[in-house]
Formats: structure tokens, C-alpha cells, sequence
């Protein structure tokens, strides 16, 4: 299976070595050539060098998601750290490209029940907090 993931900050970086580590083909885009060294693992073996592919670019450029592989993929996972950003690139990735699988990050609750209700696949780290702490104060009976 091919994975594209956008962002590669700490959710994206781990969702991609996890799924190389699986045995799938991986590809991550950022903006941040820095952003490369997440995806180093513990032994100094390079993300490459494990099979990953890396792009430099824009999650809202198109050419950016050609050369990272969007043609290819049957995942698609939008991790950045801004809900405009991963809505709108999910959605382009969904229709455009017609990707069978797209996962969204969405932090704002109220934005991913609305995008979830519209067909989006979003995953909001705030509200499973929120849930996390309503079920730790005895709150969610």
C-alpha cells in the first residue's frame, strides 16, 4: 500500500515510521527541509535509506502532491499543523485525485463533526481530549 502523509511533525513522522515499519511504501511532504530529521530513526539510518521517500514542498501546490506521489496513493493523511491547510488539501486529494482512503487532522471539534458529516474522514486530537478528561473527572456517565 502507498502512503502519502503531509506534515511531518511529531503525529506525521510517527505515523509514517510506523507504517514503513509495517512494510508499506511511504511518502511524506513538508515544507520544512528540516523537518527530514523526524524520520531519522534511532540507528542513524536514514529515512531513504529505509525505503521512505521525502518531499520538500507545499501540501496546496499540485506539483508538490505529484511529486510526492499523490497519483499513486491509496492513503492519504493530512497532519500539518493548521485545520485550513488539511481540510482543503484532503479535499482536493479526495475529489481531484480520488484517493479511496483520506484521513484529516482537525483540531477545532466543531470543524471536524461538520467536515465528518459532510463525508471527510477527521480526527480531532482536541476532542479526544476532551473525552479523555470528561472519562478521568467521572464526567461522561
Amino acid at each position: 500500500m502507498f502512503v502519502l502523509i503531509v506534515g511531518a511533525g511529531r503525529v506525521g513522522s510517527a505515523v509514517a515510521k510506523r507504517a514503513l515499519a509495517a512494510g508499506h511504501e511511504v511518502s511524506v511532504l513538508d515544507e520544512d527541509p528540516l523537518s527530514h530529521e523526524r524520520l531519522e530513526d534511532s540507528d542513524g539510518q536514514t529515512w531513504e535509506d529505509a525505503g521512505g521517500l521525502f518531499t520538500v514542498g507545499r501540501a496546496l501546490e499540485v506539483d508538490s502532491l505529484l511529486e510526492a506521489g499523490v497519483q499513486r496513493a491509496d492513503v492519504f493523511i493530512a497532519s500539518t499543523d493548521g485545520d485550513n491547510t488539511n481540510l482543503t488539501v484532503a479535499q482536493i486529494v479526495q475529489r481531484r485525485f480520488s484517493v479511496d482512503k483520506v484521513v484529516c487532522r482537525v483540531m477545532d471539534p466543531g470543524r471536524a463533526a461538520w467536515y465528518a458529516q459532510q463525508g471527510l474522514h477527521t480526527i480531532s486530537p482536541t476532542r479526544h481530549a476532551i473525552e479523555m478528561f470528561e472519562q478521568a473527572l467521572g464526567l461522561d456517565s
